[in-house]
């Protein structure tokens, strides 16, 4: 049951585009309980599915610029062949600790422009 509830949370957060597989990563480690390297390796296998998914409905919408999201791919390609070489070779320990910088570091830049908006709106608001 647990896995159908984080299946869903994550798949939800995908399809917005806001990272669902940094949450699928959380919640396996940290309510499962499975280790970090096959939460990130989970994680890829999730990705699949779920990105096509999300690719055809923002196609249809018009969402997607494909000179640069083909760009971008290509590119992203390689830095994930170099990235699952790293994570390999990575100590659990150390891998974990850089996933939760990378999340506080997410979750900072978040807070700052949430709170920029909300200055631009009230500065609009008084104007």
């Amino acid at each position: 049951m647990k896995e159908i509830i984080i299946g869903i949370i994550s798949g939800t957060v995908s399809g917005t585009g806001m990272g669902g597989g940094t949450i699928l990563i959380f919640l396996l480690t940290y309510i499962i309980g499975i280790e970090q390297h096959i939460a990130q390796a989970t994680n890829l296998i999730f990705f699949i599915p779920t990105s096509i998914v999300a690719i055809i409905v923002n196609i249809k919408n018009k969402n997607i610029n494909l000179k640069v999201a083909i760009l971008v791919s290509i590119f992203g390609v390689l830095g994930a062949i170099i990235g699952a070489n790293l994570s390999v070779q990575t100590d659990v320990t150390l891998l974990r600790k850089c996933f939760g910088a990378f999340l506080i570091i997410i979750i900072i830049h978040e807070i700052y422009t949430i709170i920029k908006e909300y200055k631009n709106e009230k500065n609009r608001q008084n104007k």
